[in-house]
């Protein structure tokens, strides 16, 4: 079973990577991993039926939603939303999942200093396995970590086509910060979010030091560069790009599909959130200073393909 030519959106969270991943989810031939799937990928012995898997799952998000009622907010979850292949790579004890989770520097560490080959080629055979299960042609795919690991990413998925999102990283951590801080309430009884605030800035600068060092290594005519406030302004006009580039066809049937989802799901129906710099022991100068490189080159008021 092979999987052929994947959509991968690689971008930190808050960089729009969530709705651009659900509205290409939303086209009937892409197939999408849901998040009960994700959990579980594999039924156990004699279950069949998804139905046990997914019930486990609604029963872990009311423990979710009870402890966490505003992260709705900021990334709503749900049974069959389309969720990221990180949970696969968790399923290998690899990945950045945990750290989302948990303050786990040595885990993190760990990770840093390991080849993840091995594991992004346990992600691929997991995919086909899925897709031998429940069927699909075609993946997206989408996950933060893949910033840091275009050659590993490239070298797994070859002709994937490759969309790079991009954002102020200054309004980034700061968001990205507030969400995994909040979210910390699932893993420990009092976080800190300074402490949790000050890692993720590291991990950002990782994360798109790596996004400007292996930038290049994504084949020109496989991979695009969203911005995300160009996204915000024609959301039809990017996944319209996106296809065009994937060579996948954008027909009325997909808009349709996608109008549909976006009326289900209109922005901000939870609400919107506040973030504050000071709450998380965050300088914008100086985050904007440690991540400069990076919005020299993909966020300044200039064209990307000028760059």
């Amino acid at each position: 079973m092979r999987i052929e030519r994947p959509i991968i959106i690689c971008g930190l969270p808050r960089t729009g990577t969530t709705h651009l991943h659900n509205l290409i989810a939303a086209d009937p031939a892409i197939r999408y991993l849901p998040y009960w799937e994700s959990l579980e990928p594999f039924p156990a012995p004699g279950e069949d039926d998804p139905a046990p898997r997914r019930e486990r799952c609604a029963t872990g998000l009311d423990l979710v939603n009870t402890s966490m009622p505003d992260f709705k907010r900021m990334h709503d979850m749900t049974v069959d939303h389309a969720h990221e292949e990180i949970q696969l790579l968790a399923n290998d004890i690899s990945g950045m999942l945990f750290e989302t989770t948990y303050y786990v520097p040595s885990f993190a560490a760990h990770y840093k200093t390991h080849d993840q080959a091995p594991s992004y080629a346990y992600l691929k055979r997991t995919l086909q396995a899925l897709q031998w299960l429940r069927g699909g042609r075609r993946w997206v795919l989408k996950s933060p970590q893949h910033l840091e690991q275009f050659p590993t990413l490239a070298a797994t998925f070859p002709d994937a086509t490759f969309v790079v999102t991009h954002r102020d990283p200054v309004e980034v951590t700061q968001s990205m910060a507030t969400m995994i801080s909040y979210a910390a309430r699932m893993g420990c009884a009092h976080p800190d979010p300074v402490k949790i605030s000050r890692y993720w800035l590291e991990r950002a600068e990782d994360l798109l030091n790596g996004c400007v060092q292996d930038r290049d290594v994504l084949p020109s005519a496989q991979s695009i560069d969203v911005r995300f406030e160009d996204f915000m302004a024609d959301e039809e006009g990017t996944v319209a790009a996106i296809y065009e580039l994937a060579e996948q066809q954008f027909d009325d049937r997909v808009r349709a599909a996608m109008t549909q989802f976006r009326a289900d799901h209109p922005r901000g129906r939870y609400g919107g959130v506040i973030y504050q710099p000071s709450d998380l022991g965050l300088d914008p100068d100086e985050v904007a200073a440690r991540l400069g490189t990076y919005r020299d080159r993909f966020v300044a008021d200039q064209p990307l393909e000028n760059r």
